[in-house]
């Protein structure tokens, strides 16, 4: 058998036997988290944010604004094109 498949088989070996180990240890950043959170663990987060930390609503009217924007310009490149498609020849 030539070394190099020797080598693949072997390599193929000791992954089956890592990922079946029963204990797997964490990696470097979750032991640093694990070490820090010991003497000071975080606060609860929620899922999503409060309405509160947004900004008085001035967000989402200029994305209305945005949105209003994107669609009348679409709506106008599509009546130009379909003007001079449509436009009799001369």
């Amino acid at each position: 058998m030539p070394e190099h498949e020797q080598d693949g088989q072997e390599r193929e070996f000791d992954l089956s036997w890592a990922d079946s180990a029963e204990h797997k240890e964490p990696s470097a950043r979750a032991r640093m988290l694990a070490a820090r959170w010991k003497d000071n663990p975080p606060g609860p987060v929620p899922f999503r944010a409060d309405p509160d930390h947004r900004s008085s609503g001035r967000r989402s009217r200029s994305s209305w604004i945005s949105t209003a924007i994107v669609l009348g310009s679409l709506a106008a490149v599509i009546l130009l094109l379909g003007y001079i498609n449509f436009r009799p020849p001369y």
